[in-house]
């Protein structure tokens, strides 16, 4: 692993662990050895960061230099923690590390007086009822969709038919109980939405669909809208 990605990782780790956090538990959360853990700590210090502590005793970040001041009002603060929070509580496991993360790194370039605020908020958010855990080929899907990369599959329908089919992922909805993607589908050359749960065999093609990813997703939004739309106005 690079250095500087080492580096990105330990202060991220820095960010999201309660303080002080031993070098062993660095170690544990970046993935490398405690000699290295000591190593890249004198990096950063040495690179501005004010960290205090010492090995067997831990350490805390007082001050990262990697991230300019951020100024929130109150109700904003609100509403980063409470919507990251949603995506903790509905996202996968990779989206919810991800909303833990940027959280912290949000957490750690606030003044002293909205850090605590948003240590602190009044909003929660928690659900009861849990979505089924996604399966691991959605991170598959999203990362195909950014890529512009068809995707081949094999998908059950509602009624229990089994087919192949070849799409084009245009992005991902978090219903309720369930997520989508939204698609274009080679199969039947028009829009639809896909249950990540009934599919199966999911493999990334070499297949490009760049730049048609955008126009795309707008077209099949709108059609959604109209859709809604249409059964008021009838």
């Amino acid at each position: 692993m690079p250095k500087s990605d080492r580096l990105f990782r330990l202060l991220s780790a820095f960010r999201m662990l309660p303080p002080p956090v031993t070098a062993a538990r660095l170690a544990e959360e970046t993935e490398v050895s405690e000699r290295t853990i000591y190593r890249d700590i004198q990096s950063l210090r040495a690179a501005g960061a004010l960290i205090d502590g010492e090995a067997g005793a831990g350490y805390t970040l007082t001050e990262d230099p990697a991230l300019p001041p951020q100024m929130f009002s109150r109700l904003e603060v609100e509403a980063l923690v409470l919507g990251l929070a949603e995506v903790t509580q509905s996202g996968d496991a990779m989206l919810a590390r991800a909303a833990a993360e940027a959280q912290a790194k949000i957490i750690a370039t606030l003044p002293d007086r909205v850090q605590r605020q948003a240590i602190h908020a009044v909003s929660r958010s928690y659900r009861f009822e849990r979505r089924t855990p996604a399966p691991p080929h959605l991170q598959l899907l999203r990362e195909a969709a950014w890529d512009e990369r068809a995707v081949d599959l094999s998908y059950r329908d509602t009624s229990g038919h089994q087919t192949a089919r070849r799409i084009w992922p245009l992005g991902t909805v978090f219903l309720d109980r369930e997520v989508q993607v939204l698609a274009f589908c080679c199969l039947r050359q028009d829009f639809r939405r896909f249950k990540v749960a009934q599919m199966t065999d999911v493999h990334l093609t070499d297949e490009s669909f760049r730049p048609r990813r955008v126009p795309l997703l707008r077209r099949f939004l709108d059609q959604l809208r109209g859709e809604r739309v249409a059964p008021a106005r009838a």
